[in-house]
């Protein structure tokens, strides 16, 4: 990796996402007993490998939300990335229709806001975003383009 390179892997630790999952799951096998195992287990499964891959480099911003989405964008289709406190969103995972375009975020509410130069928005949840603010500041020469 060169020394222009910001990679970041999240995932959902909060414990009280874990604890939510099981009241849910508790309140589905009282209600129906057959069903409510099958959909903690599979609930539970996507939170424990759902994560939030992001990479910026001198090619370009790529991310994977796991399982949904993955996506590249090479410098010349980005009108502009910075980081923001985007605040809350109405919650985590992929928030639809905010300020900031599309946001996928796991936990806190500072991300990497970029616009397309199709007008097209989205923000990538972070939780080093100081160090991401530092790899922006560096510009990629037109050979490392």
């Amino acid at each position: 990796m060169s020394e222009y390179t910001f990679v970041e892997s999240q995932k959902f630790t909060q414990w009280w996402i874990w604890i939510f999952l099981l009241g849910i799951g508790m309140f589905l096998f009282y209600v129906q007993s057959n069903l409510g195992p099958i959909i903690l287990i599979t609930v539970s499964l996507l939170f424990l490998f759902m994560r939030l891959d992001t990479r910026v480099d001198a090619r370009g911003i790529s991310f994977k939300f796991f399982p949904f989405v993955k996506k590249e964008f090479m410098w010349s289709e980005i009108s502009s990335a910075r980081v923001v406190d985007y605040g809350f969103v109405g919650g985590w995972g992929i928030r639809l229709y905010t300020s900031y375009g599309t946001v996928y975020n796991v936990k806190g509410s500072k991300g990497l806001a970029i616009e397309l130069k199709d007008g097209k928005k989205f923000c990538l949840g972070t939780q080093r975003p100081e160090e991401l603010q530092n790899i922006l500041s560096f510009k990629p020469s037109k050979n490392e383009s």
